[in-house]
This record gives structure tokens, sequence and C-alpha cells, in this order.
């Protein structure tokens, strides 16, 4: 759909240097999309930062818990407080929001495919905005997306989307480390290009993923004919000055 959107916003996007959720941050992205919505378009949010929540949430946790029992443990605690958020934001603009927690298995070709499928479709044709996450209570191991990023490329295929928004604390690609002042952004990435010598491999502080994550994710979109921007989640007003192509704005942009 032409102005179908799904916008990811990564765990860097919405946390400050020591972890904690940064809500004005939250709030600001909110009021962009919001904007989008006011001029006519759907938006489908992607959003990391239940275990970022549930993790300041929740002190005096005992440390003898895996890493697998503490990301459900954080995970369960910070999905309801991190929707509880976005339902008070978006209110304040009369935005109908609704939660859709999911898994790797619900992507693949069958029934639970077709019912997901048809959930995101009642729920746009009724003006509510879904806002997606891994369900990651139940997925470890095996059964996890690699990351958000990939979630959210498998649901702009899936919604027909024609652009998908990645937005982390980065202004997008660089042809190296993007703290050298001798490295350039790419602006745009035809299709068929190889950037992988220019990826860095380091992961993200918050997230599980990181730049080699979002490029991967990017490749395989473009080549689903879906427009892909990443962009810097905490540039003031970014989500409005890329839909308005404002061309200073900082990004990188994969054309289908």
């Amino acid at each position: 759909m032409e102005k179908r959107i799904v916008v990811k916003i990564g765990s860097n996007a919405l946390t400050r240097p020591d972890g904690r959720l940064d809500v004005t941050r939250m709030s600001a992205l909110v009021d962009q999309i919001a904007w989008m919505r006011s001029h006519g378009y759907e938006v489908i949010l992607v959003s990391s930062g239940a275990v970022a929540c549930g993790r300041r949430e929740l002190q005096g946790v005992d440390h003898e818990l895996d890493s697998v029992e503490q990301r459900q443990l954080f995970s369960a605690l910070g999905q309801a407080k991190l929707i509880g958020l976005y339902y008070d934001l978006f209110r304040e603009y009369h935005i109908h929001v609704g939660q859709v927690l999911t898994m790797r298995d619900n992507f693949q070709p069958g029934e639970q495919y077709q019912n997901q499928q048809a959930c995101m479709r009642v729920m746009l044709e009724n003006g509510v905005l879904p806002i997606v996450n891994e369900n990651d209570t139940v997925s470890v191991t095996e059964l996890m997306f690699t990351d958000n990023d990939e979630l959210s490329g498998l649901i702009a295929q899936m919604t027909e989307a024609s652009t998908l928004v990645l937005l982390s604390n980065i202004d997008g690609i660089f042809t190296g480390n993007p703290a050298d002042p001798t490295s350039k952004l790419i602006r745009q990435v035809p299709p068929g290009t190889d950037l992988s010598h220019y990826i860095q491999t380091e992961k993200s502080s918050a997230g599980r993923g990181g730049m080699q994550s979002k490029y991967a994710t990017a490749i395989r979109v473009q080549k689903a004919g879906i427009r892909v921007l990443i962009a810097n989640g905490k540039r003031d007003n970014i989500l409005i000055d890329l839909i308005e192509h404002k061309a200073d704005t900082p990004h990188t942009e994969f054309r289908p």
C-alpha cells in the first residue's frame, strides 16, 4: 500500500545512556507518528524496549537466573509497562492502539500466518495502530527472531507496506566507523549494491541487533519491492523530515 509505513524503533532509540527508558524521546516519536496518521498514512509500529523497561523496573532480581529466564522475566514485566506508556501517549491524540505479540513460527506459510495477517488487516481497517513486538516470554533460543529488525522486515512484507523505517541511534550506514569524522554517510543504495565491507559488526548496547542486522533486513526487504530507510530516532522530527523528503535529513535509503 502506497501510504502504509512500518516504523521500527530500536532499543537504542528509546533508552538513555544509563539504560533507562527515555520517555521524552518516546513521546516525541509518538507525536510524529500521530502527525503521519493525520496526513493520511497508515502506520504499523514495531517497538523494542520491553526488556529494558523490565530490567529497570525490577530491582534486586535473583542473579542466579540464567539469561533466558532473565529475558522472560524482564520482558513480561516490561512489555506491560511499554504498552501502557504507548496507550497513554497515543490516547492524547485519540488514537487507538492494539498490541501484537508474535513469534517466528507465525511467519511460516499456513493458518497462523493467515490469522496474523487478518488480525493486522482488521486493525488497520478500523483505524487501530498495531504495536508489534516479539513475544519474548515464550520465544527463546532457536524460536527467536534475530532481532526486531528481522521482525519489522517480515511485518512490512506481510502487510504489503510501501516503506520500512528502521530507527536506531545512528544516522545510517557509513563508509567507516560513524565516530570517525572521515567516514561518509551513504545516502542511496540502489538494488544489487554490496555494502557488506562497510558494515560494523558490533551490536548495539541496549538491543540484540546492530547495523549488520539492519543491512541484512534492508537488503531482503528491498528485494521484495519495499523502500527501506535507516535513520537516527534520536534526531528531532526525524520521521516528519523523512516523510517530507527534506534533502538535508541524514539517512540511508534502499530503493526497491
